[in-house]
């Protein structure tokens, strides 16, 4: 991360800052200077060293922008600008994003804090930036033309308010928003509360990412920008499996998971092993009396969602989105079902006529997740990802919920593969596979044969007349 000490360290002289308009050179000359981060991975919470104390949240693959204090104000440096995100190792994308990455940085502030927030347009058009679910001056809402001009490329705008309540929120732009949204532009907010909440609990691990998706051709860079549904990469922070890192916990952790979708279908996103209490959304922390159990929670489109649970079984537990197709990479449509065709034959033929043909989905997909087929230059495998007992078969939106009981306070670092108690892990079975008794079953076959009539029934049906409706009364059986 570049010159992060300096910019926690600097002071700054900006006393007056306006909303939808240029940062004067006078001005510019006193901006806090941007922190820019390319690395992909999950940097450990920003420790807040200045301003008002809180618990920082962690964010998937991402990191939290640091700050300066400025007479009391907690000032921000966002650079919106061309971005070369490293989908999974080895798949890079060319997105548009903020500081060097898509999502951008995660910001954290304290309930109260007066926010200064300097854009710079490092675009080839122009842009804005909307806080998603912020109260706010309307001037200062990010909506370009409605409410501010937009900010022109090379141009810095300044964005002043007071975070007014405590909450998970986003940020995105509104301009061009479905290029520049289709392009990687997004980024975390929380505003953590001043004190103690009664609908906000204290807990011991706090991950934040953003639900994105993206449609790019395989052997290609650049997303297309005029897809409405039919996109072949489903993200979370813009890495697909197995490029997401997996959510490390101790065990018994009290865990909370914040989500945000800015996709363009909703997530029903399910976590293994654990129950979860939905306690928050956009809308805020959601009152005691109106949670209940869930193991899967729908997140539209638009929305957060905030869940909890305490990590109290040990292993490494599938978390992901239940729509089958989002667990999986680039190429995973437009594949015609083949399963249970014999096409050996025509396989041989095409064979000798393009020597690195190969049939795909005789006998389900699963072989997909193994193959070595060559692949157009940066593309990602659609099942991919190697577990302890052989191909996991997925890719897309998902990770792992890692539980360990030896795993230290504050420590985010993968522990390996989860080593499994003696007798608890499934097995073949090599004895003799039990009988049913169907003919005594109750759903069995003797059911059925008393259950047929002993003799044809005839139906006739008389159609009413086509003048009216007085004919209804004619139908027999």
């Amino acid at each position: 991360m570049n010159n992060r000490r300096n910019f926690l360290s600097g002071a700054g002289a900006i006393t007056t800052a306006l909303a939808a308009a240029a940062v004067s050179k006078v001005a510019m000359a006193a901006l806090p200077e941007p922190v820019i981060q390319t690395r992909p991975d999950t940097m450990a919470p920003l420790v807040p060293n200045s301003g008002r104390p809180y618990n920082p949240v962690v964010t998937l693959n991402g990191w939290t922008l640091p700050w300066r204090m400025n007479a009391g104000v907690k000032e921000f440096h966002l650079v919106a600008e061309p971005v070369v995100r490293e989908m999974s190792p080895g798949f890079k994308a060319h997105l548009w994003g903020y500081n060097g990455q898509s999502p951008g940085p995660t910001i954290e502030v304290v309930e109260g804090d007066t926010v200064r927030i300097f854009v710079t347009n490092k675009l080839p058009e122009h842009t804005s930036v909307h806080w998603h679910g912020q109260r706010l001056p309307n001037g200062m809402d990010g909506v370009a033309g409605l409410n501010q001009p937009a900010i022109p490329a090379g141009k810095t705008f300044v964005y002043e308010f007071v975070a007014r309540r405590p909450g998970t929120f986003m940020y995105h732009p509104h301009a061009d928003e479905m290029t520049q949204m289709a392009m990687g532009m997004m980024g975390f907010w929380i505003t953590h509360p001043k004190a103690a909440h009664p609908l906000i609990d204290e807990v011991n691990r706090d991950f934040v990412f953003l639900l994105n998706a993206y449609d790019i051709d395989p052997g290609l860079y650049t997303p297309k920008i005029m897809t409405m549904l039919d996109f072949n990469l489903w993200s979370w922070n813009s890495r697909v499996f197995p490029g997401i890192d997996p959510l490390v916990v101790r065990k018994n952790d009290k865990v909370r998971i914040r989500m945000g979708n800015l996709t363009m279908t909703n997530h029903p996103i399910h976590i293994h092993g654990h129950e979860f209490t939905v306690t928050g959304t956009d809308g805020g922390a959601i009152p005691k009396s109106a949670r209940w159990p869930e193991v899967t929670t729908d997140v539209a489109v638009g929305q957060m969602r905030q869940i909890e649970f305490v990590a109290n079984e040990e292993g490494d537990w599938a978390f992901h989105c239940h729509k089958s197709h989002h667990t999986m990479n680039a190429m995973g449509h437009d594949v015609p079902t083949m399963i249970g065709v014999d096409h050996r034959k025509v396989a041989r033929d095409i064979t000798k006529l393009i020597p690195d043909y190969m049939v795909m989905g005789e006998r389900g997909m699963a072989d997909m997740g193994e193959m070595e087929m060559p692949l157009p230059d940066n593309t990602e495998r659609m099942m991919t990802g190697a577990g302890p007992f052989g191909s996991v078969e997925m890719g897309g939106m998902f990770s792992m919920l890692k539980v360990r009981k030896d795993q230290k306070a504050g420590d985010y670092k993968d522990p390996g593969w989860y080593k499994h108690p003696a007798g608890t892990v499934a097995y073949e079975w090599t004895g003799a596979a039990p009988v049913a008794d169907r003919a005594t079953s109750g759903g069995g076959q003797a059911m059925k044969a008393q259950n047929m009539p002993t003799k044809e029934v005839e139906v006739q049906v008389r159609k009413p007349p086509m003048n009216g409706m007085s004919g209804m009364g004619g139908m027999k059986h």
